[in-house]
């Protein structure tokens, strides 16, 4: 489906459909400084099963940038929103990254929206104080300004913390190279250039990360959860998605080994496998 927008709390939200309508709805929800096509590696096969719904939060990538600081409720309403905009009122949810932190905020206060719950490489709350959090803020505007300088060099950078050695070595060998079948460094490389999140857009969207913490209310999830995480995450580390697994009471661990914070592209088949398995069970 090409992209369309909905009229979500004042503002447009840009999104793409997957699959037949007469399939399961599920939505994905990206990270911090990311877009929707962060989900390269899962649209095609998860479209196969279930209607696929991706879109860009406030923000991001063909959404409105509206310059205000975001928080949690706000990225909540606009999920809500979108729903009511869809009529769908009950799907399947996966929130990776900072996506995860929004879809527990979500699940949360619309407890009756949400079937099936995935979350991928994400975090129960800040771990860190507003220290590290401007320093956060700061790495991704550098990698803003770097991407402008040389994309290429930027991009390969970016790869060192979240990917595998193997997998960054085999995209350097072969730009061009299909991974999986899927996309090519070079797609990704095109996806980080389009639309990129600005430094006005990373600063606004730096208050909502600060403030997530649901650790104490993760037990009133009621929804069957999946928790996918990555071995060599930095940014988000096992230990942090173990305490998300502790808390949710009727919650699947799963740890992909060796993989960093991009394991949902470097290890797609894989994930997507998991998902599959876990959304039909």
């Amino acid at each position: 489906m090409t992209e369309a927008h909905a009229t979500v709390n004042k503002i447009k939200i840009c999104y793409e459909i997957f699959g037949s309508d007469t399939n399961y709805p599920f939505f994905l929800v990206h990270g911090f400084g990311s877009k929707k096509e962060v989900f390269i590696g899962q649209v095609d096969e998860l479209s196969k099963h279930f209607k696929v719904i991706r879109f860009d939060n406030r923000g991001a990538g063909k959404s409105d940038r509206p310059n205000e600081p975001c928080t949690m409720e706000m990225f909540s309403e606009d999920i809500n929103g979108l729903m009511d905009f869809l009529k769908i009122d009950k799907a399947h949810f996966l929130g990776y990254s900072l996506g995860g932190m929004i879809v527990q905020n979500f699940v949360l206060k619309y407890p009756s929206r949400v079937n099936k719950l995935i979350l991928i490489n994400t975090l129960p709350k800040w771990p860190g104080d507003e220290t590290g959090l401007k320093m956060y803020e700061n790495s991704h505007i550098s990698t803003h300004e770097a991407r402008l300088k040389d994309p290429v060099k930027a991009f390969y950078d970016g790869a060192t913390p979240g990917y595998s050695r193997k997998f960054k070595k085999m995209m350097l060998e072969d730009p061009k190279k299909k991974i999986h079948g899927l996309f090519s460094a070079e797609d990704l490389m095109e996806i980080d250039n389009i639309n990129p999140a600005t430094p006005q857009d990373i600063r606004n969207q730096t208050p909502a990360l600060g403030s997530h913490d649901v650790l104490d209310k993760l037990h009133e999830i009621t929804s069957e959860t999946l928790i996918i995480c990555a071995s060599k995450d930095r940014s988000t580390p096992q230990s942090m998605n173990e305490q998300i697994h502790e808390q949710i009471p009727n919650s699947k661990f799963i740890i992909i080994e060796g993989a960093g914070h991009g394991s949902p592209k470097e290890r797609a088949p894989e994930i997507n496998k998991y998902i599959i398995d876990f959304l039909k069970s």
